[in-house]
């Protein structure tokens, strides 16, 4: 099972997440504490089962073990630290080797930051485009985004709240018109989005300041009018 978990708010949890998490054989987890937490916040027991440590440093290691445990016809459930598995996120090898190996892999369906943000921020959702994280430095960074900015789609990005004022400013330099919003901390306390043209919010003070998940929607782009 692949567990959609919160990417916030506890509450966002599905019944069908707590009743797999009640009664999987095995659980899996990115980051053990934070599943464990998710846990006991649903008052679910542990009742003696283990929690083994998934991510993507230790994935060539670990996964024998759960393999070994669906060979067995055990169940066993796979949580992200937070949103979809899979979607930016080491399971990806685990569900295809599971897969492989025969063995019957269903989906949770839950929280995503992605699909929050795209639909908060008021941009087309018939199309759209998941990139994840745009590559951290300035020349390779620029070249990625000129090549998906030409993509007539919406475009979803992940960034570190750091870089977001390096990628706005090489939006700036791209397409400084292109609608873009930025939606950080969904579901959570301080939830924020702020939207504008790319050049009002490289100029924006709120921008210099940002904290917590940060997602970027970028919205298609404009019709090219040629000139003479």
């Amino acid at each position: 099972y692949l567990v959609a978990t919160p990417i916030g708010a506890a509450r966002d949890i599905t019944l069908r997440a707590l009743d797999v998490l009640n009664g999987a054989d095995l659980l899996a987890a990115e980051d053990t504490r934070v599943l464990r937490h998710l846990m006991d916040i649903h008052g679910i027991p542990l009742r003696g089962r283990r929690i083994l440590s998934y991510h993507d440093h230790n994935g060539d290691r670990a996964r024998p073990a759960l393999l070994a445990a669906l060979a067995e016809g055990g169940s066993v459930a796979y949580c992200s630290d937070a949103g979809t598995p899979l979607v930016a996120d080491p399971g990806y090898r685990l569900a295809l080797d599971a897969a492989e190996a025969g063995a019957r892999v269903h989906a949770l369906p839950g929280p995503s930051a992605a699909l929050a943000a795209l639909s908060l921020s008021g941009l087309p959702s018939d199309r759209f485009l998941f990139l994840g994280f745009p590559p951290s430095t300035a020349t390779a960074r620029q070249t990625w985004l000129r090549k998906w900015l030409a993509v007539d789609s919406t475009l979803i990005l992940f960034e570190s709240p750091r870089r977001v004022n390096r990628t706005l400013a090489d939006l700036c330099q791209i397409d400084p018109d292109r609608i873009t919003v930025i939606a950080r901390e969904l579901t959570k306390k301080f939830e924020e989005v702020i939207r504008g043209t790319a050049a009002e919010l490289a100029a924006d003070p709120r921008i210099a300041t940002l904290k917590g998940e940060v997602v970027i929607v970028l919205d298609r782009p404009s019709e090219v009018v040629v000139d003479d």
